[in-house]
């Protein structure tokens, strides 16, 4: 390969690592790929540092050692995270999301992949520091952002199922009582799908009571790991009391007023990031 301009190279540095968050790129895959010598891909990185922190799009994390190398970091600033929450809950509050029953229709806000993405990267910025190993969800709404959670964290997504599928091999299968309706639910995880004494992520789309992060927890625990974080896009403000401690919510649903047209829901005041 032809040797590249300095600005070339940093526009190409940023591309593969914006691309590939928290994975660990070493010097020499640069000094290969760009025909450069180590001191200036050095010099290039101090760079790419600097202005990924004067732009607020994260860090760039340096590790020193034979297994060390350099990695982005996708962490959202404050202010990034209030505007999206607010302009996510602009978009949830229209009158025209209200069902019967009085829920609330999001499946295309959850499905919109550039939404998708700036949520994973909100739970990503709060468990950052957490040692995750593994995300895990239930099917199915709350899929796309476990994904994209797991993509930002860079580790696998776990998806329980509702019912056993003969693709997943042997599996564990537990009962769990739902918070809301208090019926009982199965629950069903391939036995090859998490490995023992890992930190797991709970992330989901919705909680009342909590009677499904309640289920993932228990299931977790079938393996031998350990739960170190559940994160919810919206919980409903009653019952205050939930069937699991220490989550957070990004957004808090009051109620939805069928009869008058109108939903309240608002950003979580006790989201610290």
């Amino acid at each position: 390969m032809e040797k590249l301009k300095r600005n070339e190279r940093i526009g190409a540095l940023m591309k593969v690592l914006s691309d590939n968050p928290n994975k660990i790129y070493t010097y020499n895959y640069f000094t290969e790929k760009f025909n450069a010598a180590k001191s200036t891909i050095s010099e290039d990185i101090v760079i790419v540092k600097g202005l990924v922190e004067k732009l607020e799009l994260g860090q760039i994390e340096t590790i020193s050692g034979a297994a060390g190398g350099v990695k982005f970091i996708p962490i959202l600033s404050k202010n990034d995270i209030e505007k999206f929450l607010n302009d996510l809950c602009n978009k949830l509050s229209s009158k025209d999301r209200i069902l019967p029953g009085e829920f609330v229709y999001m499946t295309d806000i959850l499905y919109y992949p550039n939404i998708a993405k700036e949520i994973g990267k909100i739970f990503a910025t709060h468990f950052i520091d957490k040692g995750i190993d593994y995300v895990i969800t239930v099917e199915t709404k709350g899929i796309p952002i476990a994904l994209m959670t797991a993509e930002i964290l860079n580790v696998p997504l776990v998806i329980t199922r509702r019912n056993t599928k003969v693709t997943e091999g042997s599996t564990v299968n537990i009962n769990y009582v739902s918070g809301s309706t208090k019926k009982i639910q199965t629950m069903s995880l391939s036995r090859r799908a998490i490995k023992e004494g890992t930190k797991i992520l709970i992330i989901d789309d919705f909680m009342k009571a909590g009677g499904t992060a309640k289920g993932m927890q228990d299931m977790v625990k079938e393996f031998n790991a350990e739960v170190v974080g559940i994160g919810v896009l919206i919980s409903t403000k009653e019952p205050q009391q939930k069937l699991v401690d220490d989550y957070i919510s990004l957004l808090i649903l009051e109620h939805v007023l069928e009869k008058e047209d109108r939903i309240h829901i608002y950003p979580n005041e006790l989201l610290r990031l």
